[in-house]
């Protein structure tokens, strides 16, 4: 969502905020502003994107060697100049700030008698004003930022700094990410590492309640309990190229042409036969132990979960429940303190999973495993096993590589728990494995069908809603289908069941509404062909994905688009291809942002 820069050193860090923000445009937002130190304090707002605050940036030749940035996604108060961050205090003092500060309005009410006066509608300006009335009576920065964040309920990751210390810059967390990046006489601040990777790949990553105080050539942490501590200094994998667009129009395409190198890279490592220890030390013993699984994720990676109920039942044998993680902890669930929880996050720093983890943990569910794209990610930490999916840098709002190799990796589980099980032979799991790693092959010629799903995709643009059916395993890829389709051309899509057409929505179907249909060749087959057959006598236009021998051809109100093979359990990883193919053109044909759809951010950092 938000995004947080902070830079100190001996250069103008104008141009480093910009870049970072610049890098952080994928999360999502709607206003972005900076504030730099330089004699006094100098902040420039705007409504819109980063480049127009480039713009203002230019024009008023704004420089400085201590800085913070922002880019906000609006909460509380419009997407208006006024509500943008940074927010000042005192005409010295200004925060940036991601997260939601729930007691903003008792704060306000408590700063206004103080003799406050408020100019925005957001939360975070109480966060200036209140470290600001502790500063001016102390002078120090770290302790009236120490002072003030033990007053804030909720969520935050803040950046402070004042003209009358211009070298320092100091920040703190809780609930919402925020690290450090350490360079040579010169260090930064930022929510998430792309934004710093033109500038430092050595990276500390800040715990809960960790505040710290950066200076040009030191910095130092001090936890939720005021002692000083040491955290780890980590060098990231990723250099700027991987966030770079290249050769693309757009991020999310070239995401799904990223499929098989980021499914190659995530099984790279993996042994014919597999080991528990892929997820981690221990992991041997507590996936013997457990007798159940519970997944908790949202969205795309909800849908992950939905496919991997199948595998897991079907292939391991064992019990799994799936979980939309922000209504988890808000119903009276019974634990089973031998599953094992898994979430699943492209991010690992959502808000509803991070806390739907702390709410199976808080109920004695002691096993967690966690599948996360991001290394030091909050729910990597929180997670006793971990599994890094090496999808690299997603920008692009809608998942797609992130939601492959997640389906990589929890077939992997599944597999593994079907060993330790005593459910498959080696060489059945051998035949697996072979098949996972020809992946990468078969999604390569599933790309090569762009073109055919294009010619699709003109036909949707018109569209105003379309339905998405499939059975069995596939049900969750056209909920996948139908989500991408909606957030990048908000085109009004919805999936079911094919099954249950005649409960409710065959009700929808007419000559107008599209209805998509994923149909390999499985053991489901000859049912899904009959509801298809309930759609087409009721005048609806059928857009079939098919795949190696299902017998389904082209037809008047029949489109077929056929896959070169079928990949049995993992159909779904193939099948899910042309579905954000056709998302994504259907998307260019309207002219809609591919990369950054409205009201939607790419990290959702709040609850």
């Amino acid at each position: 969502m938000c995004g947080i820069v902070g830079a100190i050193a001996q250069r103008d860090v104008v141009p480093v905020l910009l870049e970072g923000l610049r890098r952080l445009e994928y999360r999502g937002y709607d206003s972005a502003g900076l504030a730099v130190v330089n004699g006094g304090l100098k902040r420039i707002r705007s409504v819109g994107r980063v480049a127009e605050l480039s713009n203002q940036a230019q024009k008023q030749k704004v420089h400085g060697q201590l800085g913070i940035a922002h880019t906000r996604w609006a909460t509380h108060g419009a997407p208006t100049e006024k509500n943008a961050h940074p927010h000042v205090s005192g005409g010295t003092l200004a925060v940036v700030h991601n997260g939601i500060i729930e007691n903003h309005e008792a704060l306000r009410e408590k700063l206004k008698k103080l003799g406050y006066e408020f100019t925005s509608d957001t939360d975070t300006e109480v966060i200036a004003h209140l470290i600001h009335s502790y500063y001016r009576n102390s002078q120090d920065l770290l302790q009236a930022t120490r002072k003030a964040v033990v007053e804030l309920s909720g969520a935050y990751a803040i950046g402070v700094v004042d003209s009358g210390d211009p070298q320092r810059l100091v920040c703190a967390r809780k609930g919402s990410p925020l690290l450090l990046g350490l360079g040579s006489k010169e260090n930064f601040i930022a929510s998430d590492v792309s934004a710093l990777l033109p500038v430092t790949q050595k990276i500390v990553y800040l715990e809960e309640g960790d505040i710290a105080d950066v200076s040009l050539s030191s910095y130092r942490v001090i936890d939720a309990k005021g002692n000083a501590v040491e955290r780890a200094v980590h060098v990231s994998e990723l250099n700027p190229e991987m966030a770079e667009l290249g050769n693309y129009r757009h991020f999310m395409e070239k995401e799904i042409h990223e499929q098989p190198r980021a499914i190659a890279d995530t099984l790279e490592g993996v042994g014919a036969l597999l080991t528990p220890e892929i997820f981690g030390p221990g992991a041997a013993e507590i996936l013997t132990r457990i007798q159940s699984v519970l997944i908790i994720a949202c969205g795309t990676s909800y849908h992950a979960g939905l496919v991997a109920r199948y595998w897991l039942e079907s292939l391991a044998g064992i019990p799994c429940n799936v979980e939309v993680a922000s209504e988890y902890r808000y119903r009276d669930s019974v634990p089973d303190h031998d599953a094992l929880v898994i979430t699943i996050s492209q991010s690992g720093e959502t808000a509803d999973t991070l806390a739907a983890l702390k709410h199976a943990k808080i109920l004695g569910q002691q096993y967690s495993l966690c599948i996360c794209n991001v290394p030091e990610s909050a729910l990597l930490r929180e997670s006793g096993l971990r599994f890094l999916t090496r999808a690299g840098p997603e920008i692009g709002v809608a998942s797609t590589k992130a939601f492959t190799t997640q389906l990589a990796a929890l077939f992997l589980l599944a597999l593994v728990l079907a060993k330790l099980r005593k459910r498959i032979t080696p060489a059945r799991e051998a035949e697996w494995v072979t098949a996972l790693r020809h992946l990468p092959k078969a999604i390569q010629h599933v790309l090569g069908l762009e073109k055919q799903v294009a010619v699709w995709a003109e036909k949707f643009a018109a569209k105003h809603h379309v339905l998405f059916l499939g059975r069995g395993i596939h049900y969750p890829i056209a909920m996948e289908g139908a989500l991408k389709l909606k957030e990048i051309s908000y085109i009004h899509a919805e999936a079911y069941p094919a099954g249950e057409l005649k409960h409710g929505p065959l009700a929808l179907v007419d000559s107008d509404m599209p209805v998509v249909t994923v149909a390999p060749n499985d053991a489901l087959l000859e049912k899904l062909k009959s509801n298809m057959q309930e759609v087409r006598a009721r005048g609806g236009e059928l857009y079939v994905f098919a795949d190696l021998d299902t017998r389904i051809h082209e037809a008047d109100g029949v489109h077929v688009i056929q896959l070169q093979e079928h990949a049995g359990w993992l159909s779904p990883i193939l099948h899910v291809v042309p579905l954000q193919l056709l998302a994504y053109h259907a998307a260019l044909q309207r002219g809609t942002d591919v990369d950054k759809p409205r009201n939607l951010a790419k990290s959702v950092t709040v609850e």
